[in-house]
């Protein structure tokens, strides 16, 4: 897999409707911290349906230097060996390259009573404060000392404590989770984050032999346990629900139909229930023991209004994708940022394509055009690149895209998946 170098553009041309089958892998958003959690416990997990993105190989190294070994040895699997030997410092050369590295913090506390972690990094769209990891370790029983690159924190266990957010924080949730398996005691967690990988990160702890409760709701129980309890374990990732809806807004944009495999819906039913509004008909299908969604798209899709909130509400990460269906609809669309600053950066670069689209503070509002033009642009980050792969199959001519090592960062091999449902798409460089 190639790791996304600088000079390196995707090519796309409107080719007309894409149509086939496509196989969604597994989150992102999830296999990064069920890596993370296996610095909990000895011995060699076994992660299945993981995705060939370029974070991955990042939070191996990252674990490496901690002390848990990475191997692939066939696609889609990965064994992770923690070694026992662990050294709770992340290096600041492979933290800063990636957001998802603060997972390591709840872990590595929890299991070496210290951690000195430097600041995470990652996309850049807006602050992402660590308050409330912060102040419900300090709850716990966390002792923190800051400079100016690292954090450093010291506790001899953890207790547990009633916690409840101001927000439904997903780092912060999972942080804490994962914390709490061995703290002293009951930790609640209330208000916490609601995502499928949060139900994904809960149920693997439990496979491991962690006891928490209230699985899917908005307030999780951990009874911690001892060090001796968890062991390691094979366990299957949960499909990527931002991969899947970037291959339903390119059926959408394409006027295709596609089969789409590996999707579960009931992790994104509001937003179904919106693309159903755009007029997008989805329906199950079965192919060959794999389930999914059979999507059609309309001749030309209805403009909507849509506001992104908390799961299960619509999700950030979707919007770059929505935005893009709406440049192409019928009508006026407004969409509004509720949850984060800073992540209307895509919306100039749909403009060099002939997107009509107006921002104000939190709001864009999005005037639909019959037909993009091609032009060059640029992938600021993860979503909105994929966004800009949406938006060159809805658009006439060559749409050349750079920064592409960002898409590389969360997309298990968007050409090639493209290209194999009809899509006119190839990497250069």
């Amino acid at each position: 897999m190639s790791t996304g170098a600088d000079t390196e553009t995707f090519v796309v041309r409107g080719s007309g409707p894409i149509k086939g089958t496509v196989h969604v892998p597994g989150a992102k958003n999830s296999v990064l911290k069920l890596m993370a959690t296996t610095l909990l416990t000895d011995g060699t997990f076994e992660l299945t349906n993981v995705p060939d993105i370029v974070d991955v190989t990042i939070m191996g190294e990252l674990l490496a230097a901690l002390g848990v070994n990475m191997q692939r040895p066939a696609p889609g699997q990965l064994l992770l060996t923690n070694t026992g030997q662990i050294t709770p410092v992340a290096p600041y050369e492979l933290v800063e390259k990636i957001r998802a590295s603060i997972n390591v913090l709840g872990p590595l506390l929890t299991r070496c009573g210290e951690v000195r972690l430097s600041m995470p990094g990652g996309d850049d769209f807006g602050a992402r404060p660590i308050d409330m990891h912060i102040s419900g370790l300090k709850a716990m029983g966390a002792e923190f000392k800051f400079t100016d690159e690292y954090l450093e924190a010291r506790c001899e266990r953890l207790h547990g404590a009633d916690i409840t957010f101001d927000f439904p924080s997903v780092g912060a949730t999972e942080n804490l989770l994962t914390a709490a398996v061995f703290a002293e005691g009951r930790t609640t967690i209330d208000n916490c984050a609601r995502e499928p990988e949060i139900t994904d990160l809960c149920n693997f702890l439990v496979a491991m032999g962690a006891d928490v409760s209230g699985i899917g709701t908005s307030t999780l129980t951990i009874e911690g346990v001892d060090r001796d309890a968890l062991r390691p374990v094979s366990y299957y990732t949960v499909p990527d629900r931002i991969q899947a809806a970037t291959y339903l807004a390119a059926t959408a944009v394409s006027n295709g139909e596609l089969n789409v495999l590996g999707i579960r819906p009931d992790d994104m039913t509001m937003l179904l229930d919106r693309f159903g509004d755009m007029g997008l008909q989805m329906s199950p299908v079965e192919i060959d023991g794999a389930s999914g969604l059979h999507v059609v798209a309309p001749e030309r899709m209805r403009s909507i209004d849509v506001a992104t909130l908390p799961y299960p509400g619509i999700a950030t990460d979707y919007k770059p994708l929505i935005i893009t269906m709406l440049s192409v609809a019928d009508g006026v669309g407004i969409v509004t940022e509720n949850l984060y600053p800073g992540r209307f950066r895509y919306v100039e670069e749909l403009q060099r394509l002939g997107a009509d689209i107006s921002t104000t503070g939190h709001h864009a509002v999005i005037r639909g055009v019959p037909r993009l033009s091609g032009a060059e642009v640029q992938a600021h980050d993860i979503r909105a690149g994929a966004a800009m792969v949406v938006a060159g199959l809805a658009a006439e001519g060559e749409t050349i895209i750079s920064g592409v090592h960002h898409i590389d960062r969360g997309y298990d091999d968007l050409v090639g998946r493209l290209s194999a449902v009809g899509a006119d798409i190839r990497r250069v460089g």
